[in-house]
């Protein structure tokens, strides 16, 4: 019994040690997670920085400029339409924002390096590059050519390498930046009658994460942010091939509906809280996280209710292309206006009226 109940002293006095080491090294762990949320918190300010928004004259791009500028960053948007940029940077003035325009195509790698250059030029820096600048083409396989996928990957893959390896040198200098790669749920899961689009975005999602791993060690957050469907207007100004009307129809019904499709000003919201904090990936709207997780765990599943999508998805191989605001007149109707008329609204508050 003597020596039973000094083992059983022992035991609970050893027992009392681990239960005061583990309560200490818990203390000792939140302490660090304190401190080291302090810091976040410290560094996510973003006012007097200096952010790069491609594709920044309209649609979610300029929904991104007027959230940066609201956190009092001060601004340089880039786009091709010289006549949509300068109501975009008008746009963004009036709301009290310091703002450098210059016309500039990302898929053209010489006007990527001059840009970077005139905004480095002009505000001393480069703090935040956002590579938001995309390109949509709605059609099946059977209408799309091989310019269709380089157009694609152009645009959405090697316009934000250029950007990316423009900006890295003075990033790493400094050792500190914030760089946002733009991409899309098609860059998780591919999509029917996107495919040019998926490729591209596939492309951009893995060489972000990528970029984050090897980033990291100079002081530079990455984060790669996935949306869903979202409400900016986009599909006026996104081009058709095949049934031109038809593809229009469904593309511009899901993006305009609030069951499928988030507002661009809550998404931009996202986007910017989520730089601020150099979180890893934000993928944005319940339908595109569902979509992501479900493919994630049971691909066949995803990929098999796609198939039976597409079935349902308009048939035609004309490799004709039709802007969505012509492909609209083949389906016009009173109905589909009313359909849509959260996409028409944010497509004149977004700077999306017809190039």
């Amino acid at each position: 019994m003597k020596k039973s109940s000094a083992a059983l002293m022992i035991a609970g006095v050893a027992g009392g040690a681990l239960s005061i080491a583990g309560v200490t090294a818990a203390l000792a762990g939140w302490n660090a997670v304190w401190r080291r949320a302090g810091k976040m918190r410290r560094d996510a300010r973003l006012d007097g920085q200096v952010a790069l928004i491609t594709g920044g004259s309209r649609g979610l791009g300029l929904a991104l400029a007027r959230e940066f500028a609201a956190h009092g960053c001060k601004l340089a948007i880039c786009a091709r339409n010289v006549e949509q940029l300068e109501r975009a940077r008008e746009d963004l003035r009036q709301r009290g924002a310091d703002v450098l325009a210059v016309p500039c195509d990302i898929t053209e790698r010489e006007q990527v390096d001059a840009l970077v250059q005139r905004v480095s030029h002009h505000f001393g820096r480069i703090d935040i590059l956002v590579n938001n600048a995309g390109a949509i083409r709605v059609g099946p396989l059977e209408s799309m050519r091989l310019e269709d996928f380089e157009h694609a990957m152009n645009t959405m893959f090697w316009g934000g390498v250029y950007a990316t390896l423009a900006v890295l040198p003075q990033m790493r200098e400094r050792r500190s930046g914030r760089i946002v790669n733009i991409t899309s749920i098609g860059g998780k899961i591919s999509v029917p009658h996107l495919l040019p689009y998926s490729c591209a975005k596939f492309a951009a999602v893995g060489f972000s994460e990528g970029l984050r791993a090897e980033a990291a060690k100079d002081g530079i957050q990455v984060t790669t942010i996935v949306p869903g469907l979202m409400r900016t207007g986009s599909h006026r100004n996104a081009e058709f091939k095949g049934d031109h009307g038809r593809e229009y129809l469904w593309f511009s019904l899901s993006a305009a509906s609030p069951l499928t499709a988030i507002s661009a000003e809550r998404a931009a919201r996202d986007i910017v809280q989520a730089t601020r904090w150099g979180l890893p990936e934000r993928i944005l709207s319940v339908p595109a996280n569902i979509l992501a997780r479900v493919h994630g765990a049971m691909p066949e599943v995803t990929l098999t209710a796609l198939s039976l999508v597409n079935q349902l998805l308009p048939k035609g191989d004309s490799p004709s292309i039709r802007k969505g605001h012509e492909a609209a007149q083949q389906v016009d109707s009173r109905l589909l206006r009313a359909l849509t008329s959260l996409g028409r609204s944010a497509a004149n508050e977004l700077n999306e009226t017809p190039a």
